[in-house]
């Protein structure tokens, strides 16, 4: 029978540490909530897969191969293949790169002692659930209105957008696209029917309170405290962001009348997705029957290349522009933001980087999916996905197994703006395509299909 594995670990540091997800340098030397690690160890007749959700904006391949050499180490039947690491993208975690930010110097975590922390909690919380995994019952739910996220490109008269932008300007004329409200759901249950899992797939990064100067799992952590006081202090929760490049938790429009509504209701925003989120899980579950017996577990990797964004005239104009606001500013010049600045505008005509190769994973569980990409990956990618894929219902999870950064539409590359430059974005519109029709064609051999 198919078996299944969990636990979890806490890896918030104990001494000041650099916090990843700003433009400029921010030092935590508190947590105002617990940085978490969750694996899902998976065992099939033809798979053994481990799936680790962390609290960190984003996933190196160097990451997933310091984990999985750990791993093997004390399990020689694994490698690098075998494990799936993502991140739920709070912009208040740790820093593990030299490349962000210049180190202040004294007590402060370094960037290498960071990353060391969290490999040695991943790959603890990966020893403990292979260990611990047992014959399990699986079940899977959705709901189409848990409304966690919300389109964050204001658009303007003159066909341009702004991630973030005001909308109460005369020349304001709408919102970037479609707002994704989806929620998937998995379950897992022991054999004596006892709730031991929960996996959830919300399109949207975990970023309410994302200018902090502490650390956080940000409303992630209020989901878990909620479901586990709904359903137990037992229960593991396995984090996804869905595609959501182009989503947030803030709110351009009706602004003053949801913080006018939390007001009354006595609740911060966290809380509030955390109710909504329980809520849905409560619904969901009333619906779903368990599924016993030995079902399908299939998992396949690929390497894939795809087409680099192109370095176009409005986007160095673009970049010019904004350095010279960052500069005005009294910005840090050594800063991740102003280098990649520097490095559009000062790219050639000639200039021709290679594909940008990524890891792509799909796993088939029962008459469920998971397919992941490593990137901010604009809502239409997923959507393309889900809407096509054979499997009953489709995880689509971004921020997986490498650093991508964003992958913005053909519309939201025509609009421009933050999120939708080569500044911040390695593959464009026709890469997302290439990603698309290769994942599509992973999860139609999951299901017997060409």
């Amino acid at each position: 029978m198919n078996k299944i594995g969990w636990a979890q670990r806490d890896f918030t540091p104990d001494r000041p540490a650099m916090i990843q997800g700003q433009m400029h340098r921010r030092i935590g030397s508190s947590a105002i909530d617990p940085l978490t690690v969750t694996a899902m160890a998976v065992e099939g007749r033809k798979a053994k897969i481990i799936i680790i959700s962390t609290d960190m904006a984003y996933i190196t391949d160097e990451l997933t191969d310091e984990v999985a050499s750990a791993m093997k180490g004390k399990y020689p039947i694994f490698n690098s293949d075998d494990f799936i690491i993502n991140a739920t993208h709070t912009h208040t975690s740790l820093v593990i790169d030299d490349d962000f930010y210049d180190y202040p110097g004294g007590n402060v975590m370094r960037p290498a002692e960071a990353r060391a922390l969290l490999v040695q909690k991943c790959v603890e919380a990966a020893i403990e659930a292979w260990e611990n995994r047992q014959p399990v019952m699986i079940g899977r739910a959705f709901s189409g209105n848990v409304v966690v996220g919300h389109n964050r490109y204001a658009i303007y008269s003159d066909g341009m957008a702004q991630m973030y932008g005001k909308t109460n300007r005369p020349d304001f004329t709408g919102i970037g696209g479609y707002e994704d409200h989806s929620m998937d759901m998995l379950f897992t249950w022991d054999t004596s029917g006892i709730l031991r899992g929960i996996i959830l797939d919300i399109p949207c990064p975990s970023q309410v309170d994302e200018h902090l100067e502490s650390f956080s799992a940000d409303y992630w952590h209020d989901i878990r405290s909620e479901l586990r006081k709904r359903f137990g202090a037992h229960i593991n929760v396995l984090s996804f962001c869905g595609a959501a490049g182009d989503q947030s938790p803030h709110l351009l429009v009706y602004g003053k009348e949801e913080a006018d509504m939390l007001k009354r209701r006595g609740l911060t925003e966290r809380q509030e997705i955390a109710r909504r989120v329980a809520n849905a899980v409560e619904d969901a579950l009333v619906a779903t029957v368990p599924v016993m017996g030995d079902f399908e577990i299939k998992h396949l990797v690929r390497r894939v290349k795809l087409e680099r964004f192109k370095i176009m005239a409005e986007h160095k104009k673009w970049a010019k522009e904004r350095l010279k606001e960052w500069s005005n500013a009294g910005g840090d010049p050594e800063s991740w933001w102003p280098r990649l600045l520097r490095e559009v505008i000062k790219a050639g005509k000639q200039t021709q980087k290679p594909p940008f190769v990524v890891t792509v994973h799909a796993v088939r569980l029962g008459d469920a999916a998971i397919v992941t990409n490593p990137f901010e990956l604009f809502q239409e990618y997923g959507l393309r996905m889900k809407s096509r894929s054979p499997a009953a219902q489709t995880l689509v999870v971004q921020l997986a197994c490498g650093r991508g950064m964003y992958l913005p539409s053909e519309r939201a590359n025509k609009s421009g703006g933050y999120g939708a430059n080569p500044v911040v974005c390695q593959v464009g519109p026709e890469g997302g395509s290439t990603l698309v029709e290769t994942s599509l064609k992973m999860l139609n051999q999951l299901f017997g299909g060409k």
